[in-house]
């Protein structure tokens, strides 16, 4: 039994083809995205890759670019982060805290900012000045090469460039993995 709605009317013939159409371009759509989407993640950097290089300009005027290769043979934390990422923020006094324990003993931190416009950058560093490397890549290119989807996403590179740990995201207790991660490294 089939029940109508008062004042409903039937598809015509042409309706019933637009929705079909629809359907098409809906699903060839969803394809298009997840196989966008797979291949963002079949190119990101896990743990045991090596770390992709890069050259990137200072986040301030006038300093030196930022060259990856330049710092092989240190331990290097990468950390992709934007001002408007709550985690990010939180993030970096504590790797601050982090680089200035480690750095003596041959411990670098490269925290590319991701802002397009750089300026949003900028300003949360005016409030919370770091002591670490701070690269700028507002057109992502970097950030591509990674395979990064979330901020923050984090690289623990050794020193021979091979990515020992992929950290995403940052929550309380982070730190305690973070820096066991680091200090095994720096062991060997």
């Amino acid at each position: 039994m089939t029940s109508q709605i008062s004042g409903a009317r039937p598809l015509t013939p042409s309706q019933k083809r637009l929705s079909g159409r629809q359907k098409t371009i809906t699903t060839r759509l969803a394809i298009t995205c997840a196989l966008a989407f797979a291949s963002v993640f079949a190119n990101a950097v896990e743990e045991g890759d090596m770390a992709p290089n890069f050259t990137l300009p200072s986040i301030y005027d006038g300093k030196p670019t930022i060259d990856l290769a330049s710092l092989r043979g240190k331990t290097v934390y990468v950390d992709f982060w934007a001002s408007w990422c709550a985690p990010c923020l939180r993030s970096m006094p504590a790797y601050n805290e982090l680089y200035n324990r480690y750095h003596d003993q041959g411990l670098e931190f490269v925290a590319i900012n991701v802002d397009n416009p750089i300026e949003d950058g900028l300003d949360f560093l005016l409030d919370t000045p770091l002591d670490f490397l701070i690269p700028s890549d507002p057109d992502g290119e970097v950030t591509e090469r990674f395979g990064v989807v979330g901020m923050p996403t984090s690289y623990l590179i050794d020193p021979t460039g091979k990515v020992r740990l992929v950290h995403m995201g940052f929550r309380d207790g982070d730190m305690e993995e973070i820096e066991a991660a680091i200090q095994e490294v720096m062991a060997e």
